[in-house]
């Protein structure tokens, strides 16, 4: 009965949060917009252990904003940075098969460049298509293993499917990168079961 209603606890707070990150991925597609002032680029191995070892979730947000600008400006041209900026800002106005139709032409002609893979697995996301999503998803970890956004979105489409285990498993993978990821509350501490 006790993990009944941790599955139904968790999959309350999987809905919760996928209305959640609407928002935020709203909220992220505003600081990132073209108009955000670009700051000097930084070493994104240190960025990364920066974050790991960050001593409070303030200072963390501030280096997680710097790793995702770092994801953003890896766009192999402008010409695809700026259709990623334009897919962003459709998403964020809920015209997602607009943003999705840019998006397929970001990971066409740009491959390796893995966030648009991660982009387009979001758009997925909010259609529905966890499947489309997921497999999104591993190309963008395939490129970048270390991307909290991709395992946290990998984690949470999981636990929507009632996979909790498998999402739990990744959602620690994710916080281990990103100690401070706001989808922490997500984890469910086990009390006397191994998840």
């Amino acid at each position: 009965m006790t993990e009944v209603r941790q599955f139904n606890r968790t999959t309350a707070l999987a809905g919760f949060l996928a209305a959640m990150i609407v928002c935020v991925f709203a909220a992220i597609g505003n600081v990132f917009s073209p108009a955000h002032a670009a700051s000097p680029p930084k070493d994104r191995d240190a960025l990364f252990e920066a974050l790991k070892n960050a001593p409070n979730e303030a200072e963390a947000q501030l280096i997680e904003n710097d790793i995702w600008m770092s994801w953003l400006d890896a766009a192999p041209s402008e010409e695809i940075r700026s259709k990623l900026d334009t897919a962003m800002q459709r998403r964020n106005m809920y015209d997602l098969q607009g943003a999705r139709e840019l998006l397929d032409d970001i990971v066409e002609q740009a491959p390796d460049y893995s966030e648009g893979w991660n982009q387009r697995a979001f758009v997925y996301f909010l259609q529905g298509n966890y499947e489309a999503s997921l497999e999104d998803i591993e190309r963008a970890l395939a490129l970048e293993p270390r991307h909290f956004g991709a395992l946290s979105g990998k984690a949470i489409i999981f636990m929507t499917m009632g996979r909790v285990q498998l999402g739990q498993k990744v959602l620690r993978k994710a916080i281990k990168i990103h100690p401070y990821l706001k989808e922490r509350n997500l984890l469910i501490e086990p009390k006397g079961m191994d998840l």
